[in-house]
């Protein structure tokens, strides 16, 4: 009760003016019914994104718009209870994980993606029947990973990740009537566009004009003073393929180099030429702007993060920064 009381929940639908940055961008939309009568939904991840998002919105409009999104699909399940004359109680989701890259693990983004599955847990824990994930590709299950831990165990056993005949499963459980033309099925919007963007939003690049902050505030994990003329590298060993290297970090005063390379063994200080280079050193302006990235790393073996102060003659750079590992996880996978 509190919680609907705090965000006004009652009235989010009718009441709430979503700002205008999350209703043009933020993927996602309501389109059709599966077999049984339950409304399902469409998250489409590819387009989206998150560091524009994060950047142009605050995070309590963010999950305040999914509470709502919520409201709409609950009152949308009534009224198919009426409609049908049954109850109808949970919806089917459809994950679109086409174009799923690196920028999609932007640690703030991810952040706040598992203050929204909280609530879905807290409050909406029976709302969910199934959800399907099409299209996933390697880095999903590194994704997946980042955010599976949010989720309860019955939540968990209703995520299917499907294989190549993605198409004739959505099928069987939603009727082509029901289902986009894009996703395999014949409906369209009035002007014949088979995405039906009228109800289910894509996503793009956020313009620039609609950023609010230049950057995110971050606490680092660790922080290190580099000599003029001199370096500092970071190794992580990677025992499986597939894993992820995620990043941030600022500087003080003026610009420091940074590249990724990769080294044979643990703990042999090697230059960066005797290395293989991975992600090759420039120069970054992270005294202004706090810097991050991210590697997928389809190999094993020993990654060398390197700061590199090299170039300075004179100035020492404190360099404070925070490196992750992300491991893959394990789905469920059927259809294959």
């Amino acid at each position: 009760m509190e919680f609907r009381k705090h965000l006004k929940v009652d009235t989010i639908t009718t009441e709430w003016q979503v700002p205008e940055v999350i209703d043009k961008y933020l993927s996602g939309g309501m389109c059709g019914h599966d077999r049984e009568g339950s409304p399902v939904w469409y998250d489409v991840i590819g387009p989206l994104d998150p560091k524009g998002l994060m950047h142009s919105a605050s995070k309590q409009d963010l999950i305040k718009s999914k509470v709502r999104d919520c409201e709409i699909l609950q009152k949308e399940c009534d009224l198919q209870s009426e409609r049908l004359g049954r109850n109808i109680e949970a919806i089917t989701m459809v994950y679109d994980c086409e174009g799923l890259g690196m920028k999609h693990l932007y640690k703030p983004a991810i952040e706040t993606y598992g203050e929204v599955l909280t609530m879905f847990e807290d409050n909406y824990p029976e709302g969910l029947k199934r959800l399907f994930v099409i299209k996933a590709p390697k880095l999903f299950p590194v994704a997946y990973n980042l955010v599976k831990h949010f989720l309860s165990e019955d939540t968990r056993r209703k995520v299917i990740v499907l294989g190549c005949n993605w198409l004739e499963v959505l099928q069987k459980y939603i009727d082509p009537e029901e289902l986009p033309a894009y996703y395999g099925g014949k409906l369209t919007d009035p002007d014949g566009d088979p995405r039906c963007r009228t109800r289910i939003t894509f996503g793009s690049e956020i313009p620039k004009t609609y950023y609010v902050r230049d950057s995110i505030k971050v606490d680092y994990d660790q922080c290190v003073t580099i000599g003029r003329g001199s370096s500092h590298q970071v190794e992580y060993e990677l025992l499986a393929p597939n894993c992820a290297l995620r990043w941030q970090f600022n500087c003080d005063g003026a610009d420091i180099g940074f590249g990724v390379y990769m080294k044979k063994r643990m703990g042999e200080w090697m230059k960066a030429s005797e290395m293989k280079e991975v992600v090759p050193n420039q120069r970054y302006n992270a005294h202004l702007v706090p810097e991050d990235g991210s590697l997928t790393c389809p190999e094993p073996g020993v990654y060398v993060l390197r700061f590199d102060n090299t170039y300075s003659i004179f100035q020492s750079k404190t360099v404070s920064f925070t490196v992750e590992v992300l491991l893959p996880s394990q789905v469920n996978q059927s259809e294959r």
